[in-house]
């Protein structure tokens, strides 16, 4: 996709339901190649985002771009260059998975050229009826409808909920091959682990604004990390003063000390180790903790 400089961009985006807040001001950009997180939890506005960038919703003010053209209700053919797994997707029920298939397949224009492949892979029988299928079973049914026509992008909501580890790491691996192949990701999930192991860059959107948007090695390493030290003797409190002028400390009974450090963790553990010392440990921070952070701590990691 290197005809195009943003594969999605948002400048200003705002959707209002009535006096209800859904997004607001929302900026972001997604090039080409990119896996792209997007977190937050129920509510924070993920859903919202997604409807307006696929025209499902007009927003209030703003503007959404796909493959660097304005999203409006006649892109058509921006859409054939999607594939999207919605959050709780709506499905025939009364029909077999294969009708589905087949249906979809007419509205693109052609069949989908990796059906069959992703059928075997997902392990999903599409000979069943929809209603029949188990919630785990509909997903799969979902994903191979958004993935068996190779699109450009991929806009995921939450596209391994109901299923099992096996055919999670079936997903990921399918998505890996996908990006390798030049397609671009947009995640929406609360799996956090995962979006740490795939997702290139991560925005975090909260009551409908990004709170935090970087790489996600960086965006780690600002989150606060539990260091402990236990030394050989007992800690005088004028060395636990000192450090308290530098980092929050507690003591851990009468030899050890904790500490929350969110910058220059050399140099805090420099002064920590400035006595003689037993055992130090460095808790490190996932995505997921850092996610926590800017939730239930009032804020992001400084």
């Amino acid at each position: 996709m290197s005809d195009v400089d943003t594969v999605i961009r948002c400048e200003g985006l705002t959707k209002y339901y009535g006096r209800s807040r859904g997004v607001e001001a929302l900026n972001l950009e997604v090039r080409p190649g990119q896996v792209y997180g997007f977190l937050g939890p129920n509510g924070a506005g993920k859903t919202t985002t997604i409807r307006c960038l696929l025209s499902l919703l007009r927003p209030t003010s703003g503007q959404a771009y796909l493959f660097d053209q304005p999203v409006g209700l006649d892109g058509r053919e921006l859409r054939r260059r999607i594939g999207y797994v919605a959050g709780d997707p709506a499905l025939f029920a009364k029909q077999t998975g294969r009708w589905t298939l087949d249906y979809i397949a007419g509205l693109r224009g052609s069949p989908g050229p990796a059906e069959a492949e992703l059928c075997e892979r997902l392990q999903f029988d599409p000979s069943r009826r929809v209603k029949e299928l188990s919630k785990g079973n509909r997903q799969k049914l979902a994903l191979v409808v958004a993935l068996m026509h190779h699109p450009d992008l991929l806009i995921l909501d939450e596209p391994t909920s109901g299923l099992d580890p096996l055919n999670q790491q079936v997903v990921f691996d399918i998505l890996e091959e996908r990006v390798a192949n030049g397609a671009t990701v947009f995640l929406s999930s609360h799996i956090l682990p995962e979006v740490e192991r795939v997702c290139e860059r991560v925005a975090i959107i909260r009551d409908g604004a990004m709170v935090a948007e970087e790489s996600v090695e960086a965006l780690v390493a600002k989150a606060i990390r539990t260091v402990t030290v236990v030394y050989t003797e007992p800690v005088p409190d004028e060395f636990v003063a000192r450090l308290q002028q530098r980092v929050p400390v507690d003591r851990v009974g009468n030899a050890g000390l904790t500490a929350r450090v969110s910058e220059d963790i050399g140099g805090v553990l420099r002064e920590f180790l400035a006595r003689p010392v037993t055992d130090v440990t460095v808790e490190h921070v996932s995505l997921e903790d850092v996610f926590l952070q800017y939730y239930t701590g009032g804020g992001g990691a400084k």
